[in-house]
């Protein structure tokens, strides 16, 4: 019997390490609390459900800046700030409050826009199959999928990607 050559894979995914967001937020609610600049403007930060942070303070500049206090806790921590999308901030009674939606897993739209890429832009012998939320990529060459990670780090899909199950 004679081997067939073995295609070598890998998925694209958009996954979010929720303990290292929880501990941003922790670290960002601390600092928060400790900093002069925020006293008495009722500022805070906290999740809201499963995948929503929702931050409040009594004014506009004042809900931004806990936003941003939040995304240098985010980028410390490796957290892609893709991985988050921000409302702009409303008022809401005498607050005004910004809320983040964690982003988690590809949209269909998503993969599909990926797939074309790597279609278009990409290596000849390289295949694309939509799994649910992840995108596999198959190839017989190692090179050609390397080369597709470099092709789909190389464009800005509004989205954190990660490139996982690498065989």
């Amino acid at each position: 019997m004679v081997g067939m050559a073995q295609d070598s894979s890998f998925d694209i995914v958009s996954k979010i390490d929720r303990q290292e967001v929880d501990n941003a937020l922790n670290q960002a609610a601390k600092e928060i609390h400790q900093r002069y600049d925020f006293k008495g403007t009722g500022a805070s930060i906290a999740w809201s459900g499963q995948d929503m942070i929702v931050m409040s303070a009594n004014a506009e500049d004042r809900v931004k800046a806990v936003l941003d206090v939040l995304e240098t806790k985010l980028v410390k921590r490796g957290v892609s700030l893709k991985a988050i999308e921000t409302s702009e901030p409303r008022q809401s009674g005498r607050e005004v409050k910004i809320e983040a939606r964690l982003k988690e897993g590809l949209t269909s739209e998503l993969a599909k826009k990926i797939a074309k890429a790597i279609r278009d832009e990409g290596p000849k012998g390289v295949k694309t199959q939509i799994q649910g939320e992840e995108l596999r990529v198959t190839s017989k060459s190692r090179d050609d999928l390397q080369e597709v990670i470099a092709l789909v780090k190389g464009q800005d899909f509004d989205a954190a990607l990660q490139f996982v199950n690498y065989r």
